[in-house]
């Protein structure tokens, strides 16, 4: 069985001795890391993204209030929740971290079962949300990620191509004719054809880091890091082949066949490049594809 991976929390204090004491009250329940300073906590949660922050205010060079100001201005630390820990008693300072952005206050010294539950707390609502949040980005019908889902991968994938100057491809897909086939048989076997594509879409893939969604209605897209257009293109091939050799059965034992038309763009982007205009080629590569015949891939290489 796989281990259930653990909520991880950094921990942002100068003394040693606070630092050892979280770690023992934490470490059997949480992933934890540590930093030393202001800096150093900046630096340790951009590259481990964790799930809470336990930060102390009263350091040198640069305090709590500094380094929370600093987590809440940052795209990539902006959402991870901060629990203040200090000895400050001044509601004043209070105030001011949760104006802040605090979520919440753990007062020195350090009390074991008030720690480990303020922090459970907060880890609760977190796993809470993150649940809501990814069940939002699922399709119902087709059980893969839904055009939020991608958008929110594509906004990440999207990023780091420009910061790793690698290439990236994206598939828009269109069921050929699907209304024609919704009308001879009905939108309960034309769900059938759509789920029946999704699971043939992502079966195509072999990398973890492809990523399948529904577009909306009979549209779907297929995001490919790290890829560029000969291979995108080979992915794309196989993707249409794979769905014009399924038979899919209707409720009178009867079969039925679909296709689908894909459209290809694919660009190392740069910090002038725009991901609405690379999302509309797309689209209009699509539209280029049905244009010439359908049940083909077509890309700015054809």
């Amino acid at each position: 069985m796989d281990e259930v991976k653990k909520n991880t929390v950094l921990i942002v204090d100068d003394e040693n001795t606070n630092i050892l004491a979280l770690t023992n009250m934490l470490s059997s329940d949480y992933t934890v890391y540590a930093a030393k300073n202001g800096q150093a906590a900046i630096s340790a949660a951009e590259k481990h993204r964790p799930d809470l922050i336990l930060l102390d205010i009263l350091m040198p060079e640069m305090d709590g209030f500094e380094v929370i100001a600093a987590l809440k201005g940052s795209k990539t630390t902006k959402n991870i929740p901060v629990i203040f820990i200090t000895g400050l008693n001044d509601s004043d300072d209070e105030e001011k971290g949760l104006a802040l952005g605090a979520a919440d206050y753990i007062g020195k010294p350090f009390i074991a079962g008030i720690v480990k539950l303020r922090i459970r707390n907060q880890i609760t609502m977190i796993n809470q949300l993150r649940t809501i949040e990814m069940l939002s980005m699922i399709d119902k019908l087709t059980s893969i990620p839904n055009r939020r889902g991608f958008d929110s991968r594509m906004d990440m994938e999207w990023s780091r191509a420009i910061r790793e100057s690698e290439c990236i491809s994206m598939l828009m897909m269109d069921v050929d004719k699907f209304k024609m086939y919704n009308d001879t048989y009905g939108h309960q076997q034309g769900d059938v054809v759509l789920q029946t594509i999704a699971k043939a879409i992502v079966n195509s893939l072999n990398r973890p880091g492809d990523y399948a969604a529904r577009w909306g209605g009979e549209e779907f897209v297929v995001l490919l890091p790290n890829t560029d257009i000969n291979a995108a293109s080979q992915i794309a091939e196989q993707i249409r082949l794979n769905v014009s050799d399924l038979v899919i059965p209707c409720e009178d034992d009867t079969e039925t066949r679909v296709t689908i038309s894909i459209g290809l763009n694919a660009l190392t982007p740069n910090r002038n490049s725009s991901l609405e205009l690379f999302i509309s080629e797309a689209d209009k590569l699509l539209y280029n594809a049905k244009e010439l015949g359908r049940n083909r891939v077509f890309h700015p290489g054809n």
